[in-house]
């Protein structure tokens, strides 16, 4: 595999409305040929979809995101139920839970991500998995909902080694990004513990800038950056980071 994904980036936000051409020709230029969208909620879906039709580089998941899971809950995963049945995505996601902004909403965020996870296997895709502060609860969750075929990625993986084996074990890749190049990060600790077969490659843009561009903008050409730390890491070379974590999401996402 000769070039990178970004399998996780939120591309489609205002964030990138005065640049967003510019922004993925340097995605391409940075080697970066695949980039995948998940959705948040209701409101991000036609943005999404344009930009999926729009650019072949670009693909579409659907999901609620845990922290939009409200008291109306209910109505939001309706529209994504009616999308999935619909037309193809590459994932169910995002969709998780979220204890650090706000925990009025924990059961129904639980039941959210369990309708989810039914419907990513009633659809056979993979789950993107959103778990601020909540990384035990959820691994918990996935644990009962196992049934050995669902399959998918713990987004902005940022735990410890018990944790990163927990996931793994239940056949779920861990997304690499931006955290890993911070200096008390605690991933140089983590990772070269972890297979690179277990591994991805995200930038949660515009989320979550890697080193030098903490706390800016972050985008998917700065994926590169986030390769060659991991590349340090495990002290292989970046073309086998590359090869490995883009055939990991392809054989993940299928598509």
């Amino acid at each position: 595999m000769d070039y990178f994904i970004d399998t996780h980036a939120h591309i489609y936000l205002d964030d990138f409305a005065a640049d967003r051409a510019d922004m993925l020709a340097e995605s391409e230029k940075q080697g970066v040929r695949r980039i995948y969208m998940p959705n948040v909620d209701h409101t991000s879906i036609d943005s999404m979809l344009e930009l999926e039709s729009r650019s072949p580089m670009c693909v579409a998941t659907m999901g609620l995101h845990p922290c939009y899971v409200k008291k109306d809950f209910q109505r939001e995963l309706y529209l994504v139920e009616e999308w999935l049945s619909k037309r193809k995505f590459a994932a169910v996601g995002e969709i998780g839970t979220d204890l650090y902004w706000d925990k009025t909403f924990w059961e129904q965020q639980q039941e959210a991500f369990t309708i989810q996870v039914n419907w990513a296997k009633q659809y056979n895709l993979p789950i993107i998995i959103h778990c601020r502060e909540s990384i035990d609860e959820t691994i918990a969750l996935v644990e009962k909902l196992a049934d050995g075929k669902l399959k998918g990625i713990f987004h902005c993986f940022s735990g410890n080694a018990a944790q990163a084996h927990r996931i793994t074990k239940l056949g779920f890749f861990l997304g690499i990004g931006g955290v890993a190049t911070f200096k008390n990060g605690g991933l140089d600790k983590v990772l070269p513990e972890v297979s690179l077969e277990h591994l991805v490659l995200e930038t949660d843009s515009p989320y979550l800038a890697p080193v030098p561009y903490r706390g800016k903008r972050n985008e998917p050409s700065y994926i590169p950056l986030i390769a060659h730390k991991l590349a340090d890491i495990k002290k292989i070379s970046i073309d086998e980071i590359k090869s490995v974590t883009s055939s990991n999401a392809l054989k993940l996402f299928a598509s």
